[in-house]
């Protein structure tokens, strides 16, 4: 029953993302954005679920259940920076979108002031072709280990057939498939995941009891304290905090979600959009910590337990067979979704960035798609990190690159080439450098990745360096 429910929930997903092929136009404007006409709470469902899926599915859930409570953290410093960056950035997005008639991340970048920035164009283009491409085999990853746990398959098989999914998905519709089976599994998967946690709560005995077990797994468990810092005093926790603040500003250097909010219809109907994007985003992220916290109790931690199965081997403890495929299927299908959506930018960056005399040609476009998929499948099949460091390496790396340059932008700051090859450039070897050197565990690489990026741009602007020509501008 478990494989019947399964496999039908995974061929309605996978119908909704094809049937939007009615609604193509055939041209790569469509294919790519959308031609802007995605409404807004369609919007805001996609951007939660390409954000989140495999990360929050696997990754978050998988932390929760190793480090306890102090996950809240990464929630609260996360959204808090997406609110209080996104006040200002994904309107003006938007309309830029439609005002220069931009297709990918790199023409964002690049032609904002109504600028022609080959070069940064090119570095912009190859830089997300490469992240995302590492963020699209973390998604593979997670699906393939949602099938590992329903029939034991091997890691490989999943990641395979999760590849070629993708592929019908780009084939099919585009970023509009991509957006109709977010919001389709978005929905099932927070009422699968509430449900896990209520039916979980009721197992063990009801609320009073589930906190008493939960305090009684390990010393701190249930404390909100982060633990394992360099400085363990009250400035390291503020800088620890302050590190997953910045990770949320990250989200503007994140193509494959921005471009959820340039596809939407209309710009006024933003703040709109952003009211559902944040209500679904707390409640998504909260149910999920609740069902990572579960997991410890239900599933015994032993020196084998792979922590980022929780979900799906909590989800046979605890749910009808029936109840347990459509959770699988959704994580499954919800991870390659979100997969589509980062390989359709790469392939956005690679047609329209990287060799743009083939950026008006849709064939050579679904063709670059289909080589971007089989390189992440690569990534996936043979890279030894798990969900949860490609993660958060490929959102770092594509944070600190493009965050910086496009809140300048959004302030009506003029950035001249030099300066943004610069600002990317420097911003990225000292996010590297602070991993390197192990102060992640002070403050998430992000932070002094992004403020490198604006001090490049500041004194370049002192030292009379960024220079911009009026001619480029207007």
């Amino acid at each position: 029953m478990v494989a019947y429910s399964f496999i039908f929930f995974l061929l309605v997903f996978v119908l909704i993302g094809v049937s939007s092929s009615f609604k193509s136009k055939k041209t790569n404007e469509d294919y790519l954005i959308a031609k802007n006409s995605i409404s807004p709470w369609l919007a805001a469902l996609s951007a939660i679920a390409t954000n989140n899926s495999g990360y929050m599915f696997i990754g978050m859930i998988g932390f929760t259940y190793t480090s306890g409570l102090q996950s809240i953290w990464l929630m609260v410093g996360w959204i808090l920076g997406d609110l209080i960056i996104g006040s200002f950035v994904f309107k003006g997005i938007r309309g830029v979108t439609e005002k220069n008639d931009i297709l990918s991340y790199g023409g964002l970048i690049s032609r904002w002031h109504g600028t022609e920035f080959k070069k940064l164009r090119f570095l912009v283009g190859l830089i997300t072709v490469i992240f995302l491409g590492v963020y699209a085999a973390a998604q593979f990853k997670a699906g393939s280990k949602a099938l590992h746990v329903l029939f034991g398959w091997d890691y490989s098989t999943g990641a395979i057939i999760g590849s070629v999914i993708v592929f019908l998905y780009c084939l099919s519709g585009g970023i509009r498939a991509s957006i109709w089976t977010d919001a389709a599994q978005s929905i099932v998967m927070i009422f699968a995941m509430t449900m896990l946690f209520v039916v979980g709560v009721s197992n063990v005995g009801g609320f009073s009891e589930y906190i008493s077990q939960l305090d009684a797994v390990a010393p701190g468990f249930l404390s909100v304290r982060p633990t394992g810092l360099l400085m363990d005093n009250s400035i390291g926790i503020m800088l620890f905090i302050l590190g997953w603040i910045f990770a949320g500003f990250g989200v503007v250097g994140q193509p494959h979600i921005m471009v959820r909010f340039m596809t939407l219809d209309d710009v006024k109907n933003i703040n709109k959009t952003r009211a559902y994007y944040y209500i679904w985003y707390i409640a998504f992220y909260t149910i999920t910590i609740g069902v990572g916290l579960t997991a410890r109790l239900i599933l015994p931690e032993t020196s084998t337990f792979d922590a980022e199965l929780a979900l799906p081997m909590i989800s046979q403890k605890l749910l009808p067979e029936i109840l347990i495929g459509v959770v699988l299927a959704g994580i499954f299908s919800a991870t390659m979704s979100t997969a589509d959506s980062q390989i359709l930018s790469c392939s956005a960056a690679f047609t329209k960035d990287l060799i743009p005399k083939w950026q008006n040609n849709l064939f050579v476009t679904k063709l670059t798609t289909g080589l971007v998929t089989v390189s992440a499948l690569l990534i996936a099949l043979f890279g030894s990190k798990n969900v949860f460091e490609l993660v958060l390496l490929s959102w770092s790396i594509l944070s600190v690159a493009f965050t910086p340059i496009i809140t300048l932008y959004t302030f009506n700051k003029r950035v001249n080439e030099k300066t943004g090859i610069a600002m990317v450039l420097i911003a990225i070897a000292v996010s590297l450098i602070w991993k390197q050197a192990g102060l992640s565990g002070a403050v998430y690489e992000v932070a002094p990745g992004i403020i490198a990026g604006f001090i490049v741009y500041f004194l370049f602007t002192k030292f009379n360096l960024n220079k911009t020509e009026k001619s480029l501008n207007n």
